[in-house]
């Protein structure tokens, strides 16, 4: 497979996709400075780890309810305009808790208050911004436009919160959030400098019916489907994360600065996986890829759950964050290939929901598992149950197996295009 080193940043070269690009990457900078503040924020005022754990829930809420609503809504207006308000929105509220930090009126019920509305905001951003994406560039260049993302957020979870640590430090909790409310604004500042008219989705349906349409739309695309279900059950079994802390202290006995670092390590696997990704051309065969990246994903938790040494512990660790980069910059891939622009903002939305709630859910059989055989045999079994749910998907997921982004492509444009038939008067 040649290396392109001439095309690593080509999608770049596009305009329009390179304002969102840069707009982007500095709200995702903002965006872990406010995670890294509010955590903060939440254990200084009660000292619980409980209480950290109820804003992860607050925020996956109304990121698994509404975001569905989200890609409908997404699918049936300017997906510019629809940015620009939900940017917008999400500025004003990290703008009034920012605010009230300033003004030491900060109260954990109005930070949950808050971080539920921010969420919601972002359940209505996140399926827009996806279907605006292929509208910004070639179709040829939409995998290194995906990758590039996927490069971009993964530098921004390295840089972003060690940033928010230094201005909690040296400036104050308050700073963090007015950083935060500001990154948002380079979004709006990119969408406003567009020039370029993009296509506004025109729906024959609209409302619930265009919802339930959305819905059966994925239902009658075993690809999409079967696609979803592979990243759920791979995040569901083997969670990268979810154990480290038990690992630093009990395991490989690093404490606090090793966990720092083993934190780190999936971040800094995945700039490398997607910058590869980047330089290398599509493959014919992305599904097969996914899977396969899948099974490796899998086997590098596996052997870290029975590693006792830490350099080769945070390298495992870092290999299963480059191949989670390059699956997801595929996934993302594969379904903007097989999905027409009428249906991309639902179809990204049902995948933002099995995206949010696999790695959540994760975390949780992690913690009940380890209880039970300990941390590395919970990473252990995880791992291998990774491998062999990926290996099985080439009779459970035939389609993903199968794809070849071109002709499905095709298909799904013509498929769409075609008239409907008028009902019958029985009907």
């Amino acid at each position: 497979m040649r290396v392109r080193w001439g095309e690593a940043l080509v999608a770049l070269r596009f305009r329009e996709f390179r304002l969102l690009w840069a707009g982007q990457f500095v709200s995702m900078l903002g965006t872990q400075m406010q995670t890294v503040a509010l955590s903060w924020l939440v254990y200084d005022l009660t000292g619980s780890p409980a209480q950290l754990g109820g804003v992860a829930l607050v925020r996956a809420i109304p990121t698994m309810v509404l975001s569905l609503f989200g890609g409908t809504l997404a699918d049936q207006m300017d997906r510019r305009r629809l940015l620009l308000l939900t940017q917008s929105t999400a500025a004003f509220l990290l703008g009034v808790l920012a605010l009230v930090v300033s003004l030491g009126m900060t109260s954990l019920p109005l930070l949950y208050l808050l971080a539920f509305t921010s969420a919601a905001a972002m359940s209505f951003d996140a399926p827009a911004r996806q279907a605006l994406i292929p509208l910004l560039v070639p179709r040829e260049r939409l995998a290194n436009a995906l990758a590039l993302n996927v490069l971009a957020w993964d530098v921004a979870a390295i840089a972003g919160p060690a940033l928010g640590g230094l201005v909690i430090a040296h400036v104050s909790v308050a700073a963090a959030f007015w950083v935060d409310a500001a990154s948002y604004l380079a979004v709006v500042a990119a969408l406003l400098a567009m020039r370029r008219d993009l296509p506004v989705p025109k729906l024959e349906r609209r409302g619930w019916t265009a919802f339930m349409d959305g819905l059966r739309f994925v239902r009658h695309r075993p690809l999409l489907w079967q696609l979803m279900l592979l990243d759920f059950f791979a995040v569901l079994l083997a969670s990268s994360t979810g154990l480290l802390p038990v690992f630093a202290r009990d395991v490989l006995r690093v404490g606090p600065d090793g966990l720092g670092l083993l934190f780190a390590a999936p971040s800094a696997g995945a700039i490398v996986g997607a910058g590869l990704f980047a330089l290398l051309p599509t493959p014919r065969w992305p599904g097969q890829v996914v899977a396969w990246v899948v099974v490796g994903y899998g086997a590098a938790l596996a052997v870290f759950g029975i590693s006792r040494l830490f350099v080769l512990s945070f390298l495992l660790l870092a290999l299963a964050g480059a191949l989670d980069a390059v699956a997801m910059a595929l996934r993302h891939t594969v379904r903007q290939l097989a999905t027409p622009d009428a249906y991309r903002g639902r179809v990204g939305a049902i995948a933002a929901v099995f995206a949010a709630g696999g790695p959540r859910l994760g975390q949780f059989q992690a913690g009940v598992l380890a209880g039970a055989v300990g941390p590395a045999g919970a990473m252990v079994i995880g791992g291998v149950g990774c491998v062999l749910v990926a290996v099985a998907s080439r009779w459970w997921a035939p389609e993903l197996w199968r794809f070849c982004g071109e002709e499905l492509f095709e298909a799904a444009g013509a498929e769409h295009r075609k008239p409907r038939a008028k009902p019958s008067p029985s009907e």
